[in-house]
């Protein structure tokens, strides 16, 4: 009986495979390749978190977009962020860490390191960080694209790994670009950075 017993389940496994959403891999090591494929200017699409310091933060976030500049020689990343919240801008800029062998970013924050994991769905133009994937209590996981807008297919990728981590679409907190309030700071930094580029290749040019 053996063998008929195995040759059902195996049969079954198409199916199960179909209505089991991919869960995301963990063990993926970070690359240059993967690291050029994130930088640049990108946007904050949606997150769900249960750790109280990231759910209260993000709770307040209506709108958010980000610059990421990669040092690959360093395993660095600068982070510049632009979050409408509380009804204004707020602009910061940081450093990550990148740790290639465990995928994982981690950033300082009040004195304590966070990690999180850094996730590639199938569409190239989006990413996810996944946040304590192991502890069902303060697990969360951030949703990220090139564009403000995505596609319901990008949407689905997100969903897919949530529901596979173990977390529902009710705990989702989305941004909205239509309250995007930092447009005039990004051109103000914009045309500073414009400025002192000129100075320095003036300068360069002068020696």
């Amino acid at each position: 009986m053996a063998l008929p017993w195995a040759l059902a389940v195996l049969s079954l496994l198409p199916l199960l495979d179909a209505q089991s959403p991919a869960c995301p891999n963990f063990s993926v090591p970070i690359t240059n390749a993967s690291l050029d494929q994130i930088s640049g200017k990108g946007y904050y699409i949606a997150w769900a978190y249960r750790f109280p310091e990231f759910k209260k933060e993000a709770s307040e976030i209506h709108a958010a977009f980000y610059y990421l500049t990669p040092n690959h020689t360093e395993d660095t990343i600068l982070l510049r962020e632009y979050m409408t919240m509380r009804g204004q801008c707020i602009y910061n800029s940081s450093n990550l860490r990148v740790h290639r062998e465990n995928a994982t970013l981690s950033k300082y924050e009040n004195g304590t390191e966070h990690y999180g994991h850094l996730l590639f769905p199938k569409d190239p133009k989006t990413f996810m960080v996944a946040y304590f994937p192991e502890d069902k209590q303060n697990m969360g996981l951030a949703f990220f694209a090139d564009k403000p807008e995505v596609t319901q297919e990008q949407m689905e990728q997100f969903y897919d790994y949530l529901t596979c981590m173990g977390m529902d679409k009710s705990e989702v907190v989305y941004t909205d670009e239509k309250k995007n309030l930092c447009l005039p700071l990004e051109k103000q930094h914009e045309e500073e950075r414009r400025k002192e580029k000129e100075r320095s290749e003036t300068g360069t040019a002068l020696d």
